[in-house]
C-alpha cells in the first residue's frame, strides 16, 4: 500500500477517536475566577491568594475577574452560563450561593442547582466591635445593655442582608433581644458611624476593622466562629455567651454544572496543594480566616444547611433588599 493510501485509511479511525483524546489535557488555557464584589474585599482578597499557587500547579494562568452588582448576582450568572470546561470558576460566598435565593424575589438561577461546588477554600468569623456609644467591655455586658435598651441601641451592617447584618440579626434572635438596625452601603460607613459615636455596636469582617482595632477607636468583645481566632486571642466567642451560636463568612470554588468530574477533581487537588502552602496559610489566618480542605461533596452540604438557617433568619427578621 502506498503512503498516500495508507494516510487516506488511518482517517476514519483517527474521526472515530473521542473529541477529549483529541485534546490536550486540562488545563491548556488560562482559567477566570470570577468574583461577586469589588477589589479588595475579603473574597478578592481570597481568590488572589489562592489564584498564585494554583497557577503554578496547574501551570497556566489564573486570572481573577471582579464582577460586582446585584448582591453578588451577576456573577454568579455570568459563571452559571459559562461552558462547563474547568475554564471558568466562580469564587462563591454565603452571599450569592446560600443567602440571595431568600433575599431577592426575582432570581434568574437557582446558584445550587446551576453551579457544582469544587472545594471550601477558607471559613472565616467575624468580629463584634463597640465604639464609644457603647459602655460594654464584653458581650455580657452589650447584651444588657440591648435589654435595658427597650430597641433603642442600634448597630450598623455593610448592607440589608449582608453578611454584618445577618450575624447580627442571628445573634439578637438568639437571645431574644431587639435593636434597631441601620444599613449602609459598604462596612467603612458603617464602622465610621460607629467611631463617631452614632451607633451601639457593628458585626463586622476582621479586615475592615482591623486597623480600628489597633488604634483603639473600637472595642473587640467577641468573635462569631466556633474558636478564638489568632489575631485576637484574648477576645472570646459568641458561643462562649450565646451556646450554639456561629455565623461565618465562607469562600469556595464553584464551576458550571456539568463540568466533568476528572476537571473538578483536578481543580480540587490543584486547590488543595496551594491551601497547603505555609505561605498562602498565613496569609488568609492574618486575615482571620482559616484555610478549608472540604471537598465538593461536604461543601455542597454547608451551602444547602446555610441556605436552610438564613432563609428562617431572613424570615425572622423581615428583611428585605434595597
Amino acid at each position: 500500500m502506498t503512503p498516500r493510501r495508507t494516510m487516506l485509511a488511518a482517517l476514519p479511525a483517527l474521526a472515530a477517536l473521542p473529541a477529549a483524546a483529541q485534546e490536550a489535557p486540562f488545563p491548556n488555557r488560562p482559567i477566570r475566577i470570577l468574583l461577586a464584589f469589588a477589589p479588595g474585599g475579603g473574597t478578592d482578597l481570597i481568590a488572589r491568594t489562592l489564584a498564585t499557587p494554583m497557577q503554578g500547579i496547574l501551570g497556566q494562568p489564573v486570572v481573577v475577574e471582579n464582577r460586582p452588582g446585584a448582591g453578588g448576582n451577576i456573577a454568579t450568572e455570568a459563571a452559571a452560563s459559562a461552558r462547563p470546561d474547568g475554564y471558568t470558576l466562580l469564587m462563591g460566598n454565603h452571599g450569592p450561593m446560600s443567602v440571595n435565593v431568600s433575599l431577592f424575589r426575582n432570581m434568574r438561577i437557582d446558584p445550587e442547582r446551576a453551579l457544582e461546588p469544587i472545594g471550601l477554600v477558607a471559613d472565616a468569623p467575624l468580629v463584634v466591635v463597640v465604639g464609644p456609644k457603647s459602655r460594654a467591655q464584653t458581650l455580657q455586658e452589650l447584651l444588657a445593655e440591648i435589654r435595658a435598651g427597650g430597641g433603642q441601641v442600634t448597630y450598623g451592617s455593610a448592607s440589608n442582608g449582608s453578611a454584618s447584618h445577618l450575624a447580627a440579626a442571628l445573634m439578637l434572635q438568639m437571645a431574644g433581644l431587639q435593636a434597631e438596625h441601620v444599613p449602609f452601603r459598604g462596612a467603612g460607613p458603617a464602622l465610621t458611624d460607629v467611631v463617631a459615636g452614632h451607633l451601639h455596636f457593628m458585626i463586622t469582617t476582621l479586615p475592615s476593622v482591623v486597623g480600628l482595632i489597633s488604634g483603639g477607636q473600637v472595642r473587640p468583645i467577641a468573635v462569631t466562629g466556633e474558636s478564638r481566632i489568632a489575631v485576637l486571642p484574648n477576645v472570646p466567642t459568641v458561643a462562649d455567651t450565646i451556646p450554639g451560636y456561629k455565623a461565618t463568612a465562607w469562600y469556595g470554588l464553584l464551576a458550571p454544572r456539568g463540568t466533568p468530574a476528572p476537571i473538578r477533581a483536578r481543580l480540587f487537588e490543584a486547590m488543595r496543594q496551594a491551601l497547603s502552602d505555609p505561605e498562602v496559610i498565613r496569609r488568609l489566618r492574618d486575615e482571620g480566616a482559616e484555610p478549608s480542605n472540604l471537598d465538593g461533596e461536604g461543601f455542597a452540604r454547608l451551602i444547602r444547611w446555610e441556605r436552610e438557617r438564613w432563609a428562617a433568619v431572613i424570615r425572622q427578621a423581615n428583611m428585605t433588599v434595597d
